[in-house]
């Protein structure tokens, strides 16, 4: 689990040393105020490191709690449709898309929304000693 950082908004979970690399950690659940669902077996959870450029195009890791990982796959372009419209008074910022394979559908999250400027700078505190 992640070493903890004081004085982090909840969802900030701390740290994480990989391959000599300090990486922060979110957990999803906080961040998207799923915390009151029903949770899943602690042995399912993992951290999901990700990494993307920053609107600066430097390269920036996260790490991510989720409840777990069934797979990873690839889409095609023509695998993916835009986000539904859910009506007005629902949030999909987040979803950049949803994705068709196999008769399954899946949620791209955008990463940069959910690691909004904020937040980026959030970890910049972490990282900077």
């Amino acid at each position: 689990m992640p070493a903890p950082v004081p004085r982090m908004p909840p969802y900030i979970k701390g740290v994480i040393n990989l391959r000599g690399k300090i990486i922060p950690v979110i957990d999803l659940r906080d961040r998207f105020s799923l915390s009151v669902l029903e949770s899943v077996e602690d042995d399912r959870r993992c951290i999901v490191v990700s990494q993307y450029k920053s609107s600066e195009n430097s390269t920036f890791l996260m790490g991510m709690v989720v409840d777990s990982v069934l797979d990873v796959t690839q889409f095609l372009d023509s695998d993916i449709e835009e986000t539904p419209d859910f009506g007005s008074t629902l949030d999909t910022k987040y979803i950049i898309g949803m994705a068709k394979q196999q008769g399954a559908v899946y949620s791209l999250l955008d990463l940069d929304k959910i690691l909004n400027f904020d937040l980026r700078i959030e970890m910049q505190k972490i990282t900077v000693v």
